[in-house]
């Protein structure tokens, strides 16, 4: 019997599987591979070796020095300027101007003297008309001060004087009284107690009882008749068996057989079972530094 061969979509997902590109070469490993391995194969160019700096030209390209600025004119920069201003000298209609006296210094902040223009009004010192100065008044007039601390004397505060009043002696405990009182009217029902008060692990006293006891019932003076307490046999081990156990082994209840009915199979035309088609699965993908140098 043949092997049976899987197309391409049950193996990596696709309809058709891909071409392989290849042009027979070997397989070189990643490790080991020779660095520019031109560079040991054929003629290489060899050069002269390094050369010592000297006077001469030969460690230079060119075999004669060449200048940056090779027969530039020399300028005379005082000459140009001399020049410059007999040249704006020929310029000028008649004589230099030359003023009648010399300059003339400032006598202080403020001055005019030895400036072309005359005073300006508005910076003038002078002070701008105002209203005549009108007395405000004299300030109100009362007594001297008292002396004193105005604790404990008469009169020598701005307002009257608290009036005396009595304060009874027992003022606080009549109030707390008549508050009592009030209280213990606006109650209903008894005293509450809550359950949830914190109490020790164990009571000091576990005879003690929070409600009273019942009245005693009256047996005509006859004590009940005391059975001693004793077990119905000795106990017994458990043998894979309810024999050592106080209740009676349960009765086994039947399970009637059935049988378990399966699904209709759905099948096509050329009468194949219908299958599902199966998740995604995983292809070849090109690691990273291949995409770079395809890039």
């Amino acid at each position: 019997m043949a092997s049976e061969v899987k197309t391409a979509m049950e193996r990596i997902g696709l309809f058709s599987e891909p071409t392989y590109i290849t042009i027979g070469d070997k397989y070189t490993s990643l490790y080991n591979r020779p660095f520019n391995d031109a560079a040991s194969k054929n003629k290489q160019m060899l050069p002269g070796g390094s050369k010592v700096r000297s006077a001469l030209q030969e460690g230079y390209f060119d075999s004669q020095f060449k200048r940056v600025f090779e027969k530039e004119a020399y300028s005379d920069p005082v000459k140009l300027r001399r020049q410059f201003k007999m040249q704006q000298s020929k310029k000028n209609l008649g004589k230099p101007f030359y003023p009648s006296n010399g300059e003339k210094k400032p006598s202080g902040a403020g001055s005019y003297y030895g400036t072309l223009s005359a005073p300006i009004q508005a910076m003038s010192a002078l002070q701008a008309p105002k209203k005549p100065y009108k007395s405000p008044g004299k300030n109100v007039l009362t007594n001297p001060p008292k002396h004193g601390t105005g604790y404990g004397y008469h009169n020598l505060t701005l307002s009257k004087p608290y009036p005396y009043t009595s304060d009874p002696y027992d003022r606080e405990k009549e109030m707390r009284t008549t508050y009592n009182s009030s209280h213990r009217n606006s109650l209903r029902g008894g005293t509450f107690f809550i359950n949830l008060h914190p109490k020790d692990l164990f009571d000091c006293n576990p005879y003690k009882l929070d409600k009273p006891l019942p009245p005693v019932k009256k047996n005509g003076g006859k004590k009940p008749a005391v059975v001693p307490f004793k077990p119905s046999s000795p106990p017994k081990k458990i043998g894979g068996m309810k024999a050592g156990t106080f209740e009676v082994y349960p009765s086994h209840s039947a399970d009637p057989f059935t049988v378990k009915t399966t699904k209709a199979i759905t099948k096509n035309e050329k009468g194949r079972i219908f299958q599902p088609s199966p998740g995604p699965k995983s292809r070849p993908v090109k690691s990273v530094v291949i995409a770079n140098i395809m890039k």
